[in-house]
């Protein structure tokens, strides 16, 4: 749950900030009864990655022995590349994501065409998501956990959106983003992991030093419980671990990391200024 939490309520905050410059920039053009051509491509999007993401859960349900393995290896590698680029896109891009919005906007001349732009900007961050719950899902206890998460973290994150488009520039997610990046890129980091396990398990290599366990946790709330199932699922976390998961988790996690949190990265403070642009037409009009 608290993996598929995090995950929607970033995307989620990060697909309101979207909508509030989209909206926002209407009511500033004199266009704002165009609102609706908005929400229809919004709702489009939604309804077509929840659809997609019923489509893989049900098909990927299906499988088992290493048909499985190798779908679960693939998606947890494609998930943790994508989450890593996406961490990093929005650290260097947000000061001009309102900026390319609002000139789409200018260049819309038809309800068609705001729809389409709606519709396009929905639906990569929603597909994103579906991505990323789907790798969470294969990491948790069980699917309706996964749900639950993502169902309060939309709801936040729906409320932190209106509180962002309410509230002009008074307010600032650069500490948000910033702190959901880390846990992302930890997230990802037990991505790898979990491929590189997967991966381990198909090609059926079972002995030597790199397999065995460095750690082996039989009792208490690391072993079992939900300190268990909420570390398994939001970091990677397990017991009884080979060498090779936690070589590889490491591996990515430290370099990651460190081009993460280095000073002068690229976009500092992007993620205020996506947050102003988001709100400064509304404070505006």
């Amino acid at each position: 749950m608290g993996a598929s939490f995090l995950i929607t309520l970033r995307e989620g905050l990060e697909i309101s900030l979207v909508l509030a410059i989209l909206i926002s920039y209407l009511v500033k053009s004199n266009r704002g009864s165009e609102q609706s051509a908005v929400w229809l491509g919004s709702g489009i999007a939604a309804l077509l990655c929840v659809a997609l993401g019923l489509a893989f859960h049900l098909i990927a349900g299906g499988l088992n022995g290493h048909v499985e393995q190798a779908v679960e290896g693939v998606l947890a590698t494609l998930a943790a590349s994508v989450l890593t680029w996406m961490v990093f896109w929005m650290r260097k891009n947000a000061r001009t994501l309102g900026g390319e919005l609002r000139a789409k906007i200018d260049a819309a001349t038809t309800t068609r065409a705001l729809v389409v732009i709606a519709f396009i900007a929905v639906l990569r961050e929603g597909l994103e998501t579906v991505l990323f719950l789907l790798s969470a899902e294969t990491s948790s206890s069980t699917g309706g956990e996964v749900v639950v998460g993502g169902i309060i973290g939309l709801a936040v994150a729906a409320v932190l959106g209106y509180l962002v488009y309410a509230g002009g520039n008074k307010l600032n997610l650069k500490t948000f983003f910033n702190i959901t990046g880390i846990l992302l890129v930890l997230f990802a980091a037990g991505l790898a992991g979990k491929a590189i396990h997967e991966f381990r398990e198909l090609i059926e290599w079972e002995a030597g030093w790199l397999i065995s366990s460095p750690w082996t946790i039989a009792s208490g709330p690391f072993s079992s419980g939900w300190v268990h199932d909420f570390l398994k699922a939001l970091f990677g976390w397990a017991p009884t671990p080979e060498r090779l998961r936690v070589i590889t988790y490491f591996s990515y996690l430290i370099p990651v990391l460190w081009l993460y949190l280095r000073k002068g990265t690229t976009g500092g403070n992007n993620e205020r200024a996506t947050t102003t642009e988001a709100t400064h037409s509304t404070s505006n009009s």
